[in-house]
Parts: C-alpha cells; structure tokens; sequence
C-alpha cells in the first residue's frame, strides 16, 4: 500500500486534484505532515471528509506496536508497523544535554551476517521503502516533544544505524535523504544526518556524489582483513585496502572526517596489535573512532572487552594521533543500544 510520505509534493497535488481539490490543499497538507508532524485528524482546517478519505487511500503508514523507556525517558524504543502493516522495525529515540538523536532502519532485518548484531542474525527479510524510512522520523519528531525537559525536546540529527545495511538498500535511503532534506518538506540540515555501513564500497562512492553534505560512519570492527573477514563477511569481497581508498575519497571530495565503529569484543578485536593498526588507518583517513562496549545478543557468546582493556585501546589510539570517544551505551536494558535492535513484536504481545 502506498502511504502518503511516499509521494512527493507533486505527487500528492495531482492525487487530490483527481478528487476536486485545489493545488494550495495539498501544500497545505504536505507541510503539516512533514514540518508539524500532524496526524490528519490534528489538521483542524481540512474537513472531516476529507480526513477521513485521506486516512483510507493515503495513510501515514506508522502504528506503534510496543514502546519502552531507559535512562529516565531520554532513551525511548518503539516497535513500529510501516507501510499499512506490511513491515516492523525497531527505532530509537535519544535525547541528550544538548541535541535529540533518533536511530531509524532502512531494513527489516539484514543481510550482512554480522554475527555479533542482533538485527544480522535475523538474516535480511525486505526493503524498506523511501517513504517508510522517512516515516520514522516523523514519527520521531513529534515524541521528541515528550522527553524530559533535561533534553532539547525536539528532533536534531538522524542516523542511519538501525535495523539494515542503508547502503543495500541506496535507492530507497538516498530516496529517504532527499524528503529529509527538502526545504518544502522535512528541512533537515543534510549535515545532520549521518549514514552507518559496514563497508559497501559502491556506496559509499554514490553517497559520496549523490549527498556530499551527509556524514559517514563506518563499522570496522577488525584493522586486518584476516580478522574483519572473519566478523565482518563483506570485507571479503571489498576488504580493508579498497574500503580506505572509498572513504579517502569521501574525505577528499567533502572536506568531512569519518567516524570509524568499533565494537570491543573481549578477546576477538581488543588487543595491542589491532589498536595500533587502526590507529595507522584512522590517522590516514583523519577519522574519529567510536569505541562501543559489545553489547549482549542472544546468538552471541563472546562478552564486551573489560573496561580497562577498552581504555588501553583507546590510549593506544590517542597516542597515534587519532580522535577516540568511548561510546555511552545508551537503552542496553531495553535493547536499544548498538548491535541490539531484533525484531521482538511476538516477545511482547
């Protein structure tokens, strides 16, 4: 079913000219939707016709399932159905001192085999449509207004590191990115939007052309390709050599510095020789590495590396001339944090 953050503002003009309504309408109902975040029922200067019509042919496409709360309500996850019910994904909102982060999926499930991710162990299950991406955030942007007043209470960046592999799925992100982005639409600042892959080397040479202002994330995980074969699959068909050239390129052409993911896997990615490896990658990229806690999966054993062992690493970094922040894990309790997001609908009925 098509829903009505698919369509573009021409798109939804000709669509209510065919039911006798006049252009100024649609734009009227293109900016509540997209800037206010309005439901039609909240869109007090259209009748109730109408409302009603546009409820059943065009619909918003978003039904929250389940939602549940950490850190004091800064932390939020919902559950929710897209597209008129055909898709479930996890999101999750974060509200911080000074900013409001939602975390949105481009996919139901993924395909990457990340073994230490929740979400890759589900294996890949659809695609996720522009609208449907888009959706998320709407939805985002108007229960930012709900968190505590210790936050910004509205929305400010979005990022790409939900459920999915954005870049798997291009046509429908970038797609996504240009509604965020469009000034009669969303307006959301494209530097506030940052796209997470493991290493799609395509696309990241697409979203180097395509949308030069949007940050880049990449999952690392491994400074050798013996290891990053090993936990990241993809490496195996664009390893380490190739991916440094996609993202110096990026670097080159955007004049903005990545940020490197890591997850610190007790034992498995945490040791002397693989800091300082990264360290001599990060140093060549100008980079900033994110270092993350392993958070618990289900389908995997290993435990988060020791703190003290996360703290070496990142010394070791720092002595190499890179820029390394130590992730706070935010929603662990409630699976919301990195590497957690499953679809868990079934679970919580």
């Amino acid at each position: 079913m098509t829903t009505v953050y698919d369509l573009s503002l021409d798109e939804l003009t000709e669509r209510l000219a065919s039911w006798g309504e006049p252009a100024f309408r649609a734009r009227q109902i293109y900016a509540q939707l997209w800037r206010r975040a309005a439901t039609y029922e909240q869109m007090s200067e259209i009748s109730s016709v109408l409302q009603e019509r546009l409820a059943a042919e065009l619909p918003l496409g978003v039904t929250v399932l389940t939602e549940r709360s950490a850190d004091k309500g800064a932390t939020r996850k919902a559950l929710l159905q897209l597209g008129g019910g055909k898709h479930i994904v996890e999101v999750v909102l974060m509200g911080y001192a000074d900013r409001v982060t939602v975390c949105i999926s481009s996919q139901v499930g993924c395909a990457m085999g990340c073994g230490f991710c929740a979400t890759g162990q589900m294996g890949l299950m659809a695609n996720l449509s522009a609208g449907e991406i888009a959706a998320q955030v709407v939805w985002a942007r108007r229960e930012a207004s709900a968190l505590p007043d210790t936050t910004p209470r509205r929305l400010t960046n979005v990022v790409f590191m939900g459920m999915g592999e954005p870049l798997a799925n291009y046509a429908r992100v970038s797609a996504a990115i240009t509604k965020l982005t469009d000034p009669d639409g969303f307006k959301l600042g494209a530097r506030h939007i940052t796209v997470s892959t493991v290493g799609l080397v395509p696309g990241i040479r697409k979203i180097t052309e395509h949308h030069p202002q949007v940050g880049l994330a990449v999952s690392f995980h491994a400074a050798t390709d013996e290891l990053r074969d090993e936990l990241v699959p993809v490496n195996k068909k664009y390893p380490l050599d190739k991916l440094e050239a996609a993202m110096a390129d990026w670097r080159k052409r955007t004049g903005r510095r990545a940020s490197i993911e890591w997850a610190m896997i007790d034992a498995t990615n945490d040791s002397d020789e693989q800091a300082g490896k990264l360290a001599e990658i990060a140093y060549r990229l100008g980079a900033h590495v994110n270092l993350i806690p392993l958070n618990p999966t289900p389908g995997w054993p290993t435990q988060p590396s020791p703190r003290d062992r996360i703290k070496t690493f990142a010394r070791i970094l720092k002595a190499g001339g890179v820029n390394v922040t130590i992730r706070d894990t935010r929603g662990k309790e409630i699976d919301a944090a990195c590497g957690q997001l499953r679809l868990s609908h079934d679970a919580a009925l």
